[in-house]
């Protein structure tokens, strides 16, 4: 059974940085991908990055290029979501997800598996 956690949101002042964090289990053996999504209330879900487990590669929106940056670490089956620079406007409930296909994607119907959200707030 795959199973999503983030954890380290919370309320930062604008300029701030924070970094997420999503511990995976259930995924083992083969490649596959994870992202990043958030969703403010009254809007759709919106995607900011995407990382392929086994290779170095990296796909980001360009809403969130040269601020933010995802990394992951193999021996803690985590992905973590760098934030620099955080604006009002990035206030979202922040989600992991992953999928059992190497291939990136910005779509987030094509993501199978979702972790439960962790609230980002930004102040002014």
């Amino acid at each position: 059974q795959v199973q999503l956690v983030e954890s380290g949101g919370g309320l930062v002042q604008a300029g701030g940085s924070l970094r997420l964090s999503c511990a995976a289990s259930g995924l083992t053996f083969g490649n596959y991908a994870m992202a990043w999504f958030r969703q403010a209330p009254g809007e759709e879900r919106e995607f900011l990055s995407a990382i392929n487990w086994r290779t170095t590669n990296t796909y980001y929106a360009d809403s969130v290029k040269g601020r933010f940056t995802i990394s992951k670490d193999y021996a803690k089956n985590t992905v973590y979501l760098q934030m620099n620079s955080l604006k009002p406007e990035d206030t979202a409930v922040y989600y992991c997800a992953a999928d059992q296909s190497p291939r990136l994607s910005g779509t987030w119907s094509t993501y199978h598996y979702w972790g439960q959200g962790t609230q980002v707030t930004v102040s002014s």
